[in-house]
């Protein structure tokens, strides 16, 4: 898993420009699911039957990184850049960042004014993502040109996965490389032996900029049952608005609400009993400050039971993550055990019992 999830990582893949990392895992799992297709939105689906019919899940996780676009190459070889996703002012600066062209990848910094022009600055002040710059190290304008940078590249975080301890890393990407990784674990894992029904893998696009493609993939399957893979920031650093409801290294997360869905009650418990029953560290997670790829996949046709596994990390939307890699297996785990005993739709219903009346 670590080797898949480093390879993952190290990626150019933000908002809209995922297309390496779906080739990555169409190779990897070609021969091993009973289809690989890209829809027209971009999304990666991949399909794996069990050994007889039965129902089908959805498990989705999203291929896009948060990053950067080049908007405008100043005068002076300095480079504007616009979002792709939700970033936090305050971290830009002094960032390492790559740059892809039409034919490679190009380094560069997020630019800063040097400590001894503090004295003359105000130090309290943050400057949006509008009035900063990327430097490539080009002296003017057309040497960026030369160098293959135009406007409208993409920009990513430098990439890099560092082992902080024996089980916990760093790195950019974890979200939602991590729920990449996961996915594509199991879809290998699994034999057809092990289940019953359908398992469609949904490895989608440009969730970092409004779930826009589970919302395509939400209208394709009649699905019995949808999950999502995702990371999820624990609030376990000392920061006054943390409140320790959830930790790096005590397990899958198990979502009860977030901004974008309220996880169906009957498929989150089914969630907590195999955890449970297998011994599978779990933690429930009520987080408002988030939304995952499930709130489309739940409004999809006619609805959708759907339920979220999160991934617990610190410093999302950074270029420093952190993930422990015992979370990432329990995720895996909790996922493959819920798939062999997943239901159809009717069974995560509200069961109505209506007498009839004189």
């Amino acid at each position: 898993m670590e080797e898949l999830l480093k390879e993952l990582t190290a990626i150019h893949g933000p908002c809209g420009y995922e297309d390496e990392v779906a080739i990555y895992i169409a190779n990897r799992l070609k021969g091993k699911v009973d289809a690989i297709e890209i829809d027209n939105a971009g999304n990666l689906i991949a399909i794996k039957k069990g050994h007889k019919p039965g129902p089908k899940i959805i498990v989705a996780a999203h291929m896009d990184e948060v990053g950067f676009i080049v908007k405008k190459i100043e005068e002076n070889g300095l480079i504007r850049f616009e979002k792709l996703g939700g970033h936090d002012d305050r971290i830009l600066l002094s960032q390492r960042v790559q740059i892809k062209t039409a034919t490679e990848l190009r380094a560069g910094v997020i630019g800063t004014i040097s400590a001894h022009m503090v004295k003359f600055d105000d130090p309290a002040k943050v400057r949006i993502h509008r009035n900063l710059y990327i430097d490539v190290g080009a002296k003017n304008k057309e040497e960026v040109k030369n160098l293959g940078i135009e406007i409208g590249d993409s920009v990513s975080w430098f990439p890099h996965f560092d082992f902080l301890t024996e089980r916990r890393v760093a790195g950019k990407a974890f979200d939602d490389r991590a729920g990449c990784a996961i996915l594509v674990k199991a879809l290998e894992d699994l034999d057809a032996a092990d289940f019953a029904g359908e398992v469609i893998g949904v490895f989608t696009v440009q969730e970092e900029v409004g779930l826009r493609g589970a919302r395509v993939a939400a209208h394709q399957f009649d699905a019995d049952v949808a999950i999502a893979l995702d990371t999820t920031a624990v609030s376990d650093t000392p920061e006054e608005m943390m409140d320790q409801t959830l930790e790096l290294g005590a397990g899958v997360g198990i979502k009860v609400i977030d901004f974008s869905l309220i996880a169906n009650k009957k498929v989150k418990n089914h969630l907590v009993n195999v955890a449970q029953e297998q011994g599978i560290p779990y933690q429930m997670e009520v987080f408002p400050g988030i939304g995952t790829d499930a709130g489309e996949l739940s409004v999809g046709r006619s609805g959708v039971p759907a339920g979220v596994l999160s991934i617990p990390s610190r410093y999302a939307h950074s270029s420093i993550e952190v993930v422990d890699l015992d979370d990432v297996e329990a995720t895996r785990q909790l996922l493959v055990a819920f798939i062999k005993e997943m239901k159809h739709a009717a069974d995560y219903r509200v069961k109505l019992n209506l007498e009839e009346t004189e």
